[in-house]
């Protein structure tokens, strides 16, 4: 289905940002900067001559002064008791307590967000928002997108949405109207994605020149460090995970592991994925990317070589492997994530 767009001609479309104390400040203002982008551009002379398509406000349950989690002030403009209508509602990242994220603490937002998208508002989280935009319901039953550090805590706080940490952006709805960014800086992509929607791919791109902006279009896979799940109570499954992190290179891993847990093969491999999520193979073959990775982040060893030092002599087999798990081939993942010879001590 083509996105529906609700701008009007001869109207700015209302944005309103959602500030919380638990919010980021990088997200929040960044989104802020980049929907605004329209007037610098137009100072700069690159934009086209046209009304601005968005007029950003920031809005929480009250206005006036509101601390940030990383201790920045931001100045509510506008309290969304005030707002009857807009047209984007956008929840930025949130940085979780302690206590990781308790349900009904913002009742008034949710119901307000609620009523907004009863009107025909795109309702749209960056990150961890979703944990706020998850409590209206709307998502329940559909796929989402969260930072992948806060996806088994995301899962346990709503079971009803099927959540997607390796996609950057994800849009559901009837009328494509509930939008979700994965981790981090892919607020970068929901951003421009709404530019593009609204106000098209030429002004979109343009934003991404002026902010040196890019799409994360190889996906979040390559950034997710991959850590087995060690919380599933199995004490034999847990030795031989332990075991498997320090000699997942040697040879025929898999079947040393059974050996040493002296269960019957079919326990064992049963037993493993219950608790893990994964076959022992597909275990194994994580721990040896993750390696590589790091290798490749970290030394100059040819990938043949690293290939060989995770366990693979068959270096064509490990590239496709590689690229399976992580999106990207060996090369292309050492030239995006290596540190850049003039920042090496």
């Amino acid at each position: 289905m083509k996105p529906t767009s609700t701008r009007t001609r001869g109207r700015a479309l209302h944005v309103s940002l959602v500030a919380l104390p638990e919010a980021g400040a990088s997200t929040l203002f960044g989104v802020y900067d980049v929907m605004n982008a329209f007037s610098v551009m137009d100072a700069m002379g690159r934009a086209t001559g046209a009304q601005a398509p968005f007029e950003v406000e920031i809005v929480s349950e009250r206005a006036g002064p509101l601390m940030l989690a990383s201790g920045v002030p931001v100045q509510v403009q506008r309290s969304v008791a005030h707002v009857e209508s807009t047209d984007i509602v956008i929840v930025p990242s949130l940085v979780l307590r302690a206590d990781g994220w308790v349900k009904q603490r913002y009742p008034t937002l949710v119901r307000w967000m609620l009523r907004m998208h009863a009107q025909g508002a795109l309702l749209c989280s960056a990150c961890s928002g979703i944990f706020l935009l998850g409590e209206t319901g709307l998502f329940d039953g559909k796929d989402a997108t969260v930072h992948f550090a806060y996806e088994r805590l995301f899962q346990a706080v709503h079971p009803a949405i099927t959540v997607h940490p390796e996609r950057v952006l994800v849009i559901a709805g009837h009328r494509e109207e509930l939008i979700c960014s994965g981790a981090s800086a892919t607020w970068h992509d929901l951003v421009l994605y709404l530019i593009a929607r609204h106000a098209g791919a030429t002004a979109a791109q343009d934003v991404a020149r002026l902010f040196a902006l890019q799409w994360h279009q190889e996906g979040l896979a390559p950034f997710i460090v991959f850590e087995g799940r060690t919380d599933h109570g199995d004490a034999e499954i847990e030795a031989s995970q332990a075991w498997l992190d320090t000699h997942f290179s040697v040879a025929n891993p898999v079947e040393e592991a059974m050996r040493r847990s002296r269960l019957a093969e079919r326990t064992f491999k049963r037993r493993f994925s219950a608790a893990t999520g994964l076959t022992p193979l597909d275990y194994v073959q994580r721990l040896r990317v993750e390696d590589a990775k790091r290798r490749l982040e970290r030394t100059s060893a040819s990938v043949d070589e690293i290939s060989w030092r995770v366990g693979y002599e068959d270096a064509a087999f490990f590239r496709r492997l590689f690229r399976r798990i992580t999106g990207m081939a060996p090369g292309a993942y050492r030239k995006r994530f290596q540190v850049p010879a003039f920042a090496r001590p």
